[in-house]
């Protein structure tokens, strides 16, 4: 997104524009407005920032006021670390780049690699996260997982308590949770049997439950 900052500076620019091209357009065409000189960029560590700034640097930027702000969109947008982006002018010459680093979800095996699965959809390297992740066995595709955690996070379970995910080629999944709980859930109801099974997994009366099948609606099956 790109947004301008107002100020005095602005109008001034703005009027001397309006005159001189007023008085005469080919003249206008000979002004010699400022190149950027400075562009800041926060929120990733600084390689990743100084990575991303290089790449920028290498745009014919030109002048604040005629600045292509797709171009820059889409270097910052390809970065698999970027959830989301502000773009700031700060007249006369230079930008404010702020971004908000991406959360990594879980661990999936991609062609014989492993990635780590981000909140933005995109998968990124493991180097960048040594965060203990739940893994996914199967073949899912980003975006039912990205879906499949949203519903994770409207039940009453936490992706923090889940340690790996099993997908199945009928679209349906199954949780191990850390305590070695396992829960085979519905393809069609699948906030409501996570919510059944969590109630059941916090029951003090069924301290020494193995595995919670909720794939039939309404009904839950227990084995110890």
């Amino acid at each position: 997104m790109m947004h301008q900052q107002k100020g005095k500076k602005i109008l001034i620019y703005f009027f001397i524009f309006l005159i001189v091209g007023s008085i005469n357009n080919t003249a206008l065409t000979k002004i010699k407005f400022e190149t950027i000189k400075s562009i800041q960029i926060s929120g990733l560590n600084q390689k990743q920032n100084i990575s991303l700034l290089e790449s920028i640097k290498e745009l014919d930027l030109k002048n604040i006021f005629f600045l292509n702000g797709k171009e820059i969109s889409k270097i910052i947008s390809s970065n698999s670390l970027v959830e989301n982006y502000e773009i700031f002018k700060k007249y006369p010459n230079a930008l404010d780049i702020k971004i908000e680093r991406t959360d990594f979800l879980a661990k999936i095996n991609n062609n014989g690699k492993i990635f780590l699965i981000g909140k933005n959809g995109k998968l990124s390297d493991v180097k960048f996260s040594n965060k203990e992740l739940p893994f996914i066995f199967g073949k899912p595709k980003i975006d039912e997982f990205i879906k499949f955690t949203n519903i994770i996070e409207q039940s009453k379970l936490s992706l923090n308590q889940v340690k790996n995910l099993y997908f199945f080629p009928s679209k349906r999944w199954d949780l191990e949770l850390k305590n070695n709980v396992i829960l085979k859930l519905s393809k069609d109801h699948t906030k409501l049997s996570l919510d059944q099974a969590f109630e059941l997994i916090n029951d003090k009366n069924f301290k020494n439950i193995k595995v919670v099948d909720a794939r039939i609606k309404n009904q839950i099956i227990l084995n110890d």
